[in-house]
C-alpha cells in the first residue's frame, strides 16, 4: 500500500515539475504597438493636394514634440481621396509601418477621425480589412477615406490610431477601446 502511493505521488510530482518548466519550445508571441515616428495624411481633389504631416524623430516618449505642418488650406465644398502614411524613422532605411505593419494587421487596427467643433469636415472610410489580402473582414480600417468641405471654417481634425481594439465598434474611440499606436490634432482653415 505505501509503495503504491509513494508511486502514485512521484507520478504526480512528475507532472507538476514538467508543466512548470520555463523550457517552452513555442513562446506566446508579444505583439507591441508599432513605433510610429511619421504620419503623413495626404488630402487629394484634382490638382489640389493638401498635406498634414506629424514628425517626432525621437518617437512619443522623448524630450521634444511633434513638428506638426499643414501644407496649405482646404478648397471649400469639395471632396477630397485622404490617404494615410506611416513611417519608423529610428531605422535605416525609414520602416513603412503602413505596409509591414498595419496593412498586415489591419483586423487589429483602426484610424478614427474627430471634427473640432466649428470645423465644417464630414469624413467616411474608404477601405475594410478586405482590402488588405488575405484578410476577409467587413470592418473599416481608415489608410483610404473621403473627406469632405462645406462652407469655409477653421477648426481641429484629429486623427488617432488604434491597436488591438474591439471589432465592430460604434465608431468613437471610447467604444473602440484598445491601445493608441498615434494620435495627432491638426488645425485646419477651409477657404
Amino acid at each position: 500500500m505505501n509503495t503504491r502511493k509513494l508511486l502514485s505521488m512521484v507520478a504526480i510530482a512528475s507532472v507538476l515539475l514538467y508543466s512548470c518548466s520555463d523550457d517552452d519550445d513555442n513562446p506566446a508571441q508579444i505583439n507591441e504597438e508599432e513605433l510610429t515616428t511619421t504620419m503623413t495624411i495626404t488630402l487629394t481633389a484634382g490638382n489640389d493636394i493638401v498635406t498634414l504631416r506629424s514628425r517626432d524623430l525621437d518617437g512619443p516618449d522623448g524630450p521634444n514634440a511633434p513638428v506638426l505642418t499643414v501644407s496649405g488650406p482646404l478648397t471649400a465644398n469639395t471632396t477630397y481621396a485622404g490617404s494615410i502614411g506611416l513611417l519608423n524613422e529610428t531605422e535605416t532605411p525609414a520602416e513603412d509601418v503602413r505596409e509591414e505593419d498595419i496593412e498586415v494587421e489591419a483586423d487589429e487596427h483602426q484610424f478614427f477621425f474627430e471634427v473640432g467643433s466649428g470645423l465644417n469636415v464630414t469624413t467616411e472610410y474608404a477601405d475594410t480589412e478586405a482590402d488588405y489580402p488575405p484578410l476577409m473582414g467587413t470592418n473599416p480600417v481608415g489608410l483610404e477615406f473621403t473627406l469632405t468641405t462645406t462652407d469655409a471654417s477653421t477648426g481641429s481634425f484629429s486623427v488617432t490610431l488604434r491597436h488591438q481594439l474591439k471589432k465592430p465598434n460604434d465608431g468613437t474611440l471610447a467604444d473602440a477601446g484598445g491601445s493608441t499606436d498615434i494620435a495627432e490634432s491638426f488645425d485646419i482653415d477651409i477657404e
